[in-house]
């Protein structure tokens, strides 16, 4: 990894490292209560994706957790390099994320 000397080492205030915490302590907590609870109960599998399903968007996970970056990325330096790209661009984007039903992690981006 190759960061550019301002992002060598970067500040945030308490507060936003508070907001962020909160957020994840809040998705961890609750995913890990989901499974849990389906864990011994009779209602099946079916039951378990629908209702981490519901949590997921009824608690708007996904804009939470787009915040969450937002707060992280704010301190860094956005100064761009000889390719074009920012620090957090260069290093986010070999990133493996979901790309079809097939992909798994560890699995190639070009799944699918």
């Amino acid at each position: 990894m190759k960061l550019r000397p301002a992002n060598q080492r970067i500040e945030m205030s308490g507060e936003d490292a508070i907001r962020v915490l909160r957020e994840i302590e809040l998705i961890l907590v609750s995913l890990h209560k989901i499974g849990s609870y389906y864990a011994v109960s009779d209602e099946g599998e079916a039951s378990y994706a629908r209702e981490t399903t519901r949590f997921i968007d009824e608690w708007r996970v996904v804009d939470r957790l787009a915040e969450a970056r937002g707060l992280l990325s704010r301190p860094f330096d956005s100064t761009l390099a000889d390719d074009g790209m920012d620090d957090l661009e260069r290093e986010l984007q070999v990133v493996e994320a979901w790309s079809s039903p097939r992909s798994s992690p560890g699995s190639s981006r070009t799944d699918g």
